[in-house]
Protein backbone atom coordinates (compact mmCIF):
# COMPACT_ATOMS: atom_id res chain seq x y z
CA UNK A 1 0.00 0.00 0.00
CA UNK A 2 2.71 2.26 0.77
CA UNK A 3 4.27 1.56 -2.96
CA UNK A 4 1.28 2.28 -4.40
CA UNK A 5 0.94 5.51 -2.64
CA UNK A 6 4.03 6.84 -3.20
CA UNK A 7 3.76 6.15 -7.09
CA UNK A 8 0.56 8.18 -7.14
CA UNK A 9 1.79 11.30 -5.26
CA UNK A 10 4.88 10.86 -7.50
CA UNK A 11 1.95 10.88 -10.62
CA UNK A 12 -0.02 13.31 -9.06
CA UNK A 13 2.84 15.51 -8.20
CA UNK A 14 3.79 15.32 -12.04
CA UNK A 15 0.37 15.92 -13.26
CA UNK A 16 0.10 19.70 -14.12
CA UNK A 17 3.72 18.96 -16.35
CA UNK A 18 1.41 16.97 -18.71
CA UNK A 19 0.17 19.36 -21.37
CA UNK A 20 2.83 21.61 -20.69
CA UNK A 21 6.23 22.16 -22.82
CA UNK A 22 8.83 22.10 -20.56
CA UNK A 23 12.18 23.26 -21.89
CA UNK A 24 14.67 21.10 -22.67
CA UNK A 25 17.96 22.74 -21.28
CA UNK A 26 17.03 21.79 -18.30
CA UNK A 27 19.90 19.63 -15.66
CA UNK A 28 19.89 16.45 -16.18
CA UNK A 29 18.22 13.97 -14.16
CA UNK A 30 19.42 10.75 -12.71
CA UNK A 31 17.85 7.48 -11.79
CA UNK A 32 14.26 7.52 -11.97
CA UNK A 33 12.26 10.12 -13.09
CA UNK A 34 8.45 10.12 -13.66
CA UNK A 35 6.41 12.82 -15.79
CA UNK A 36 7.37 15.51 -18.00
CA UNK A 37 10.94 16.21 -17.23
CA UNK A 38 12.68 16.22 -20.54
CA UNK A 39 16.51 15.29 -19.86
CA UNK A 40 17.47 11.84 -17.69
CA UNK A 41 19.89 9.74 -17.57
CA UNK A 42 18.38 6.04 -16.11
CA UNK A 43 14.78 5.14 -16.51
CA UNK A 44 12.13 7.79 -17.43
CA UNK A 45 8.17 7.06 -17.48
CA UNK A 46 5.67 9.37 -19.09
CA UNK A 47 2.08 8.60 -20.28
CA UNK A 48 2.67 10.83 -23.45
CA UNK A 49 5.56 13.43 -23.71
CA UNK A 50 6.09 16.74 -24.86
CA UNK A 51 9.02 18.93 -25.54
CA UNK A 52 11.40 15.57 -25.18
CA UNK A 53 14.94 17.20 -24.73
CA UNK A 54 17.33 13.78 -24.15
CA UNK A 55 16.88 10.53 -22.37
CA UNK A 56 20.29 8.17 -21.86
CA UNK A 57 18.89 4.93 -20.74
CA UNK A 58 15.53 4.01 -21.35
CA UNK A 59 12.23 5.65 -21.84
CA UNK A 60 8.67 4.19 -21.71
CA UNK A 61 5.38 5.96 -22.49
CA UNK A 62 2.20 4.48 -22.77
CA UNK A 63 0.99 6.66 -25.85
CA UNK A 64 2.61 8.47 -28.83
CA UNK A 65 3.55 12.39 -28.24
CA UNK A 66 0.89 15.30 -28.48
CA UNK A 67 0.44 16.20 -32.10
CA UNK A 68 3.53 18.07 -33.98
CA UNK A 69 6.17 17.41 -31.05
CA UNK A 70 7.56 14.26 -31.69
CA UNK A 71 10.88 15.57 -30.46
CA UNK A 72 14.14 14.61 -28.44
CA UNK A 73 16.66 11.94 -28.54
CA UNK A 74 16.71 8.52 -26.96
CA UNK A 75 19.74 7.07 -26.46
CA UNK A 76 19.06 3.31 -25.47
CA UNK A 77 15.44 1.69 -25.03
CA UNK A 78 12.24 3.53 -26.15
CA UNK A 79 9.40 1.38 -25.12
CA UNK A 80 6.00 1.71 -26.19
CA UNK A 81 3.38 0.67 -23.61
CA UNK A 82 1.52 -0.04 -26.17
CA UNK A 83 3.08 3.14 -28.15
CA UNK A 84 6.15 5.28 -28.27
CA UNK A 85 7.74 8.05 -30.94
CA UNK A 86 10.68 10.12 -30.72
CA UNK A 87 12.48 12.48 -32.86
CA UNK A 88 15.29 10.41 -33.39
CA UNK A 89 16.29 6.92 -31.18
CA UNK A 90 19.58 5.29 -31.38
CA UNK A 91 19.48 1.53 -29.73
CA UNK A 92 16.47 -0.43 -29.48
CA UNK A 93 12.75 0.50 -30.17
CA UNK A 94 10.16 -1.64 -29.40
CA UNK A 95 6.14 -1.49 -28.41
CA UNK A 96 3.40 -3.88 -27.79
CA UNK A 97 1.46 -1.73 -31.08
CA UNK A 98 4.66 -0.11 -32.50
CA UNK A 99 7.13 2.39 -32.05
CA UNK A 100 9.14 4.49 -34.06
CA UNK A 101 11.00 8.14 -34.72
CA UNK A 102 10.02 11.38 -36.34
CA UNK A 103 13.76 11.49 -38.01
CA UNK A 104 16.72 8.78 -37.74
CA UNK A 105 16.19 5.30 -36.33
CA UNK A 106 19.68 3.74 -35.61
CA UNK A 107 19.42 0.71 -33.71
CA UNK A 108 17.14 -2.21 -33.61
CA UNK A 109 13.35 -1.84 -34.07
CA UNK A 110 11.03 -4.17 -32.91
CA UNK A 111 6.89 -3.92 -33.04
CA UNK A 112 4.11 -6.39 -33.48
CA UNK A 113 2.15 -3.81 -35.66
CA UNK A 114 4.49 -1.44 -37.28
CA UNK A 115 7.89 0.07 -36.99
CA UNK A 116 8.70 3.77 -38.66
CA UNK A 117 11.14 6.42 -39.50
CA UNK A 118 10.45 9.78 -40.58
CA UNK A 119 14.08 10.05 -41.71
CA UNK A 120 16.94 7.32 -41.79
CA UNK A 121 16.59 3.45 -40.68
CA UNK A 122 19.69 1.92 -39.84
CA UNK A 123 20.26 -1.18 -38.45
CA UNK A 124 17.69 -3.67 -38.28
CA UNK A 125 13.46 -2.89 -38.25
CA UNK A 126 10.79 -5.85 -37.97
CA UNK A 127 7.26 -4.84 -38.00
CA UNK A 128 4.36 -7.26 -37.96
CA UNK A 129 2.23 -5.77 -40.26
CA UNK A 130 4.89 -3.07 -41.81
CA UNK A 131 8.20 -1.29 -41.62
CA UNK A 132 8.34 1.91 -43.31
CA UNK A 133 10.71 4.77 -43.58
CA UNK A 134 10.82 8.14 -45.20
CA UNK A 135 14.38 8.34 -46.19
CA UNK A 136 17.55 6.24 -46.56
CA UNK A 137 17.24 2.44 -44.83
CA UNK A 138 20.82 1.08 -44.71
CA UNK A 139 20.66 -2.48 -42.80
CA UNK A 140 17.61 -4.79 -42.85
CA UNK A 141 13.56 -3.91 -43.04
CA UNK A 142 11.31 -6.68 -42.97
CA UNK A 143 7.42 -6.16 -42.76
CA UNK A 144 4.66 -8.51 -42.61
CA UNK A 145 2.93 -7.30 -44.90
CA UNK A 146 4.99 -4.60 -46.15
CA UNK A 147 8.46 -2.57 -45.82
CA UNK A 148 9.06 0.71 -48.36
CA UNK A 149 11.40 3.10 -47.42
CA UNK A 150 11.43 6.95 -49.82
CA UNK A 151 14.57 7.24 -49.97
CA UNK A 152 17.61 4.65 -50.97
CA UNK A 153 18.01 1.63 -49.69
CA UNK A 154 21.51 -0.42 -49.03
CA UNK A 155 21.09 -3.87 -47.20
CA UNK A 156 17.70 -6.11 -47.11
CA UNK A 157 13.77 -5.28 -47.41
CA UNK A 158 11.45 -7.92 -47.07
CA UNK A 159 7.51 -7.71 -47.37
CA UNK A 160 5.30 -9.99 -46.67
CA UNK A 161 3.23 -8.86 -49.33
CA UNK A 162 5.03 -5.85 -50.72
CA UNK A 163 8.51 -4.01 -50.48
CA UNK A 164 9.85 -1.01 -52.42
CA UNK A 165 12.23 1.67 -52.40
CA UNK A 166 11.59 5.03 -53.60
CA UNK A 167 15.26 5.80 -54.73
CA UNK A 168 18.00 3.62 -55.62
CA UNK A 169 18.10 -0.04 -54.04
CA UNK A 170 21.80 -1.51 -53.19
CA UNK A 171 21.44 -5.00 -51.81
CA UNK A 172 18.22 -7.26 -52.08
CA UNK A 173 14.52 -6.93 -51.42
CA UNK A 174 11.71 -9.16 -51.71
CA UNK A 175 7.82 -9.38 -51.95
CA UNK A 176 5.47 -12.45 -52.36
CA UNK A 177 3.53 -10.08 -54.70
CA UNK A 178 5.81 -7.14 -55.50
CA UNK A 179 8.93 -5.22 -55.31
CA UNK A 180 10.49 -2.15 -57.44
CA UNK A 181 12.24 0.42 -56.78
CA UNK A 182 12.20 4.05 -58.13
CA UNK A 183 15.86 4.66 -59.12
CA UNK A 184 18.72 2.11 -59.79
CA UNK A 185 18.98 -1.36 -58.56
CA UNK A 186 22.17 -3.11 -57.73
CA UNK A 187 21.37 -6.68 -55.97
CA UNK A 188 18.34 -8.80 -55.71
CA UNK A 189 15.03 -8.40 -55.88
CA UNK A 190 11.98 -11.07 -56.44
CA UNK A 191 8.56 -10.53 -56.56
CA UNK A 192 5.76 -13.28 -56.47
CA UNK A 193 3.51 -10.90 -59.18
CA UNK A 194 6.59 -9.15 -60.36
CA UNK A 195 9.84 -6.80 -59.61
CA UNK A 196 10.93 -3.99 -60.98
CA UNK A 197 13.35 -1.38 -61.27
CA UNK A 198 12.30 2.53 -62.45
CA UNK A 199 16.38 2.75 -63.53
CA UNK A 200 19.20 0.66 -64.38
CA UNK A 201 19.60 -3.15 -63.12
CA UNK A 202 22.49 -4.51 -62.31
CA UNK A 203 22.41 -8.07 -60.44
CA UNK A 204 19.18 -10.29 -60.14
CA UNK A 205 15.07 -9.58 -60.99
CA UNK A 206 12.74 -12.45 -60.72
CA UNK A 207 8.87 -11.82 -60.77
CA UNK A 208 6.41 -14.58 -60.99
CA UNK A 209 4.58 -12.75 -63.88
CA UNK A 210 6.79 -9.97 -65.02
CA UNK A 211 10.32 -8.62 -64.63
CA UNK A 212 11.06 -4.92 -65.41
CA UNK A 213 13.61 -2.34 -65.42
CA UNK A 214 13.57 1.30 -66.39
CA UNK A 215 17.08 1.69 -68.11
CA UNK A 216 19.86 -0.57 -68.70
CA UNK A 217 20.42 -4.14 -67.05
CA UNK A 218 23.37 -6.20 -66.36
CA UNK A 219 22.65 -8.97 -65.14
CA UNK A 220 20.08 -12.01 -64.97
CA UNK A 221 15.94 -11.26 -65.33
CA UNK A 222 13.46 -13.69 -65.38
CA UNK A 223 9.40 -13.37 -65.62
CA UNK A 224 7.22 -16.29 -65.44
CA UNK A 225 5.13 -13.99 -68.38
CA UNK A 226 7.39 -11.66 -69.65
CA UNK A 227 10.91 -9.55 -68.74
CA UNK A 228 11.99 -6.33 -70.44
CA UNK A 229 14.24 -3.24 -70.62
CA UNK A 230 13.38 -0.17 -71.51
CA UNK A 231 17.65 0.40 -72.46
CA UNK A 232 20.36 -1.46 -73.30
CA UNK A 233 20.83 -5.16 -71.44
CA UNK A 234 24.11 -7.14 -71.00
CA UNK A 235 23.16 -11.07 -69.31
CA UNK A 236 20.51 -12.92 -69.42
CA UNK A 237 16.87 -12.69 -69.65
CA UNK A 238 14.02 -14.81 -69.92
CA UNK A 239 10.35 -14.47 -69.91
CA UNK A 240 7.91 -17.49 -70.04
CA UNK A 241 5.77 -15.45 -72.89
CA UNK A 242 8.22 -12.87 -74.04
CA UNK A 243 11.45 -11.02 -73.69
CA UNK A 244 12.89 -8.04 -74.96
CA UNK A 245 15.16 -4.74 -74.42
CA UNK A 246 14.48 -0.85 -76.23
CA UNK A 247 18.42 -0.45 -77.10
CA UNK A 248 21.08 -2.88 -77.61
CA UNK A 249 21.75 -6.44 -76.10
CA UNK A 250 24.16 -8.94 -75.55
CA UNK A 251 24.12 -12.55 -73.88
CA UNK A 252 21.14 -14.61 -73.87
CA UNK A 253 17.22 -13.73 -74.66
CA UNK A 254 15.06 -16.41 -74.71
CA UNK A 255 11.19 -15.89 -74.75
CA UNK A 256 8.62 -18.96 -75.11
CA UNK A 257 6.60 -16.84 -77.35
CA UNK A 258 9.07 -13.53 -78.82
CA UNK A 259 12.64 -12.27 -77.96
CA UNK A 260 13.26 -8.80 -79.03
CA UNK A 261 15.75 -6.17 -79.05
CA UNK A 262 15.01 -2.37 -80.31
CA UNK A 263 19.08 -2.15 -81.05
CA UNK A 264 21.92 -4.29 -82.14
CA UNK A 265 21.86 -7.96 -80.37
CA UNK A 266 25.38 -10.21 -79.52
CA UNK A 267 24.87 -13.41 -78.11
CA UNK A 268 22.10 -16.39 -78.16
CA UNK A 269 18.30 -14.97 -78.97
CA UNK A 270 15.34 -18.24 -78.78
CA UNK A 271 11.66 -17.45 -79.46
CA UNK A 272 9.21 -20.27 -79.71
CA UNK A 273 7.55 -18.04 -82.11
CA UNK A 274 9.95 -15.33 -83.39
CA UNK A 275 13.23 -13.70 -82.78
CA UNK A 276 13.33 -9.57 -83.88
CA UNK A 277 16.02 -7.39 -83.85
CA UNK A 278 15.91 -3.94 -84.94
CA UNK A 279 19.61 -3.58 -85.99
CA UNK A 280 22.11 -6.35 -86.02
CA UNK A 281 21.73 -9.66 -85.26
CA UNK A 282 24.93 -11.28 -84.60
CA UNK A 283 25.79 -14.97 -82.65
CA UNK A 284 22.94 -17.42 -82.77
CA UNK A 285 19.18 -17.04 -83.16
CA UNK A 286 16.64 -19.74 -82.87
CA UNK A 287 12.78 -19.55 -83.69
CA UNK A 288 9.88 -21.86 -84.20
CA UNK A 289 8.80 -19.47 -86.93
CA UNK A 290 10.60 -16.59 -88.09
CA UNK A 291 13.62 -14.73 -87.38
CA UNK A 292 13.98 -11.58 -88.36
CA UNK A 293 16.62 -8.41 -88.07
CA UNK A 294 16.14 -4.73 -89.20
CA UNK A 295 20.19 -4.25 -90.52
CA UNK A 296 22.05 -7.74 -90.44
CA UNK A 297 22.38 -11.22 -88.83
CA UNK A 298 25.55 -12.73 -88.73
CA UNK A 299 26.25 -15.79 -87.11
CA UNK A 300 23.67 -18.95 -87.75
CA UNK A 301 20.31 -18.17 -87.73
CA UNK A 302 17.51 -21.49 -87.85
CA UNK A 303 13.78 -20.43 -87.78
CA UNK A 304 10.99 -23.30 -88.82
CA UNK A 305 9.16 -20.87 -91.27
CA UNK A 306 11.24 -17.66 -92.18
CA UNK A 307 14.43 -15.77 -91.86
CA UNK A 308 14.95 -11.67 -93.38
CA UNK A 309 17.20 -9.31 -93.54
CA UNK A 310 18.47 -6.83 -95.81
CA UNK A 311 21.98 -8.60 -95.04
CA UNK A 312 22.90 -12.33 -94.26
CA UNK A 313 25.69 -14.08 -93.98
CA UNK A 314 27.77 -17.49 -91.93
CA UNK A 315 24.58 -19.74 -91.68
CA UNK A 316 20.58 -19.60 -92.18
CA UNK A 317 18.46 -22.64 -92.32
CA UNK A 318 14.73 -21.67 -92.57
CA UNK A 319 11.73 -22.84 -94.80
CA UNK A 320 11.70 -19.03 -96.57
CA UNK A 321 14.30 -17.04 -96.72
CA UNK A 322 15.02 -13.59 -98.04
CA UNK A 323 17.46 -11.17 -98.11
CA UNK A 324 19.44 -8.28 -100.29
CA UNK A 325 22.91 -9.48 -99.05
CA UNK A 326 23.97 -12.87 -98.39
CA UNK A 327 27.13 -14.35 -97.82
CA UNK A 328 27.80 -17.69 -96.84
CA UNK A 329 25.84 -20.84 -96.93
CA UNK A 330 22.14 -20.54 -97.00
CA UNK A 331 19.31 -23.83 -96.28
CA UNK A 332 15.47 -23.17 -97.34
CA UNK A 333 13.67 -26.11 -98.21
CA UNK A 334 10.93 -23.65 -99.90
CA UNK A 335 12.94 -20.62 -101.31
CA UNK A 336 16.18 -18.27 -101.46
CA UNK A 337 15.06 -15.11 -102.50
CA UNK A 338 18.10 -12.36 -103.30
CA UNK A 339 16.04 -8.30 -104.05
CA UNK A 340 16.60 -6.87 -106.83
CA UNK A 341 19.87 -5.53 -106.92
CA UNK A 342 21.15 -7.74 -104.42
CA UNK A 343 24.25 -9.83 -104.23
CA UNK A 344 25.05 -13.33 -103.43
CA UNK A 345 28.68 -14.98 -102.54
CA UNK A 346 28.30 -18.33 -100.84
CA UNK A 347 26.12 -21.29 -101.55
CA UNK A 348 22.17 -21.43 -101.84
CA UNK A 349 20.59 -24.89 -100.91
CA UNK A 350 16.83 -24.50 -101.95
CA UNK A 351 13.84 -26.01 -103.60
CA UNK A 352 14.14 -22.36 -105.56
CA UNK A 353 16.79 -20.20 -105.52
CA UNK A 354 15.66 -16.75 -107.24
CA UNK A 355 18.89 -14.36 -107.29
CA UNK A 356 17.63 -11.74 -108.72
CA UNK A 357 21.02 -10.24 -108.52
CA UNK A 358 24.34 -11.23 -108.97
CA UNK A 359 25.05 -14.53 -107.35
CA UNK A 360 28.76 -15.48 -107.10
CA UNK A 361 28.96 -18.85 -105.98
CA UNK A 362 27.10 -22.45 -106.31
CA UNK A 363 23.15 -22.53 -105.89
CA UNK A 364 21.60 -26.30 -105.79
CA UNK A 365 18.12 -26.89 -106.41
CA UNK A 366 15.02 -27.56 -108.64
CA UNK A 367 15.02 -24.08 -110.06
CA UNK A 368 17.96 -21.79 -109.84
CA UNK A 369 17.55 -18.51 -111.55
CA UNK A 370 20.55 -15.96 -111.72
CA UNK A 371 19.88 -11.60 -113.12
CA UNK A 372 23.68 -12.44 -112.83
CA UNK A 373 25.65 -15.43 -112.86
CA UNK A 374 28.99 -15.47 -111.39
CA UNK A 375 29.66 -18.96 -110.47
CA UNK A 376 27.88 -22.72 -110.84
CA UNK A 377 23.91 -23.83 -111.04
CA UNK A 378 23.33 -27.02 -110.17
CA UNK A 379 18.89 -28.42 -110.48
CA UNK A 380 16.36 -29.25 -113.06
CA UNK A 381 15.88 -25.87 -114.14
CA UNK A 382 18.90 -23.52 -114.48
CA UNK A 383 18.64 -20.20 -115.77
CA UNK A 384 20.97 -17.31 -115.87
CA UNK A 385 20.43 -14.18 -117.86
CA UNK A 386 23.80 -12.92 -118.61
CA UNK A 387 25.04 -16.00 -119.92
CA UNK A 388 26.04 -17.13 -123.36
CA UNK A 389 22.90 -19.85 -122.75
CA UNK A 390 20.71 -18.39 -120.77
CA UNK A 391 18.52 -21.85 -120.41
CA UNK A 392 20.40 -25.10 -118.74
CA UNK A 393 18.85 -28.38 -117.50
CA UNK A 394 21.49 -30.27 -114.71
CA UNK A 395 24.38 -27.64 -114.82
CA UNK A 396 25.32 -24.23 -115.86
CA UNK A 397 28.25 -22.58 -115.31
CA UNK A 398 28.88 -18.64 -116.15
CA UNK A 399 31.75 -16.39 -114.80
CA UNK A 400 31.91 -13.13 -115.45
Amino acid sequence: MRLQAVVVLAITAAGPAFGQDQPSDKPVRHGISIGHYPNVTGLRINFRDRALGEVRGANITIWSPYDGDPGGTVSGFSIGLPLTTAGSVNGVATGLFGAGAAKNLTGIGIAPVGIGAGGRLKGIAVGGVGVGGGGDLEGIGIGGIGAGVGGDARGILLGGVGAGVGGNLRGAAAGLIGVGAGGRVKGIVAGGVGAAAGGDLEGLAFGGIGVGAGGDARGILMGGVGAGVGGNFHGAAVGGIGVGAGGDGKGLLVGGVGAGVGGDFHGIAIGGVGVGVGGRLRGVALSGIGIGAGRSIDGIAIAGLGIGAPTIRKFALATLIGAERIEGLVIAPGMVRLEKGGRMRGVSVSSINAMRGRQTGLAIGLINYARELNGMQIGVINIARNANVKFLPIVNYHRR
